[in-house]
């Protein structure tokens, strides 16, 4: 129950390798996913999770094993949570940067292809806004977590007032 299958530091590296190549994998796999997580994403973080996890353990169900790894990835992610505030072309790297997927009521395709963003997705951040139509918005950015932040034109914006508390002439409204 408390012996270890293998050194101490092995668990340690293998948490480490496996939470670096993981990340890499998540921030490839784009910003609406990660900020949209949809019931198939849950079903591919669970089974992303029993996926690595003999990497990790080296087979090892030990008690300790579990302990040192679970130690290891909180304490990597504090780590980089640290660093990336500390450094912001860290920051970059690791979480990307806000994209503008509108600006004064042009659409950016190529960026919205780029970042997996429908027009659906991008129809309904605009309706939860307040926004009737593309031309009613200043800027619309989608964020580094997956959200959208939307900007109305602020004559768009007078003239829907009371539609929601979240669509106030000059409020930024994060959908």
């Amino acid at each position: 129950m408390w012996n270890l299958s293998a050194p101490w530091w092995e668990f340690v590296l293998r948490g480490l390798i496996v939470y670096g190549a993981v990340l890499a994998l998540l921030r490839m796999s784009g910003k609406r996913q990660i900020g949209q997580l949809t019931p198939f994403d849950l079903v591919l973080l669970l089974v992303l999770s029993n996926a690595v996890q003999n990497a990790m353990n080296a087979g090892d169900n030990s008690v300790t094993a579990g302990l040192i790894l679970a130690v290891t990835l909180v304490a990597a992610n504090a780590v980089l949570g640290y660093v990336t505030w500390r450094s912001r072309k860290l920051e970059i790297l690791v979480e990307g940067r806000p994209q503008l997927l509108v600006h004064d009521g042009k659409v950016y395709q190529d960026i919205m292809r780029r970042e997996h963003i429908s027009f659906d997705d991008l129809n309904k951040a605009l309706r939860h806004a307040g926004c009737n139509s593309v031309a009613d918005v200043h800027f619309a950015i989608l964020e580094t977590d997956g959200t959208v932040s939307v900007k109305q034109h602020q004559q768009a914006a007078a003239a829907t007032p009371g539609t929601s508390i979240w669509s106030k002439p000059g409020n930024d409204e994060a959908v």
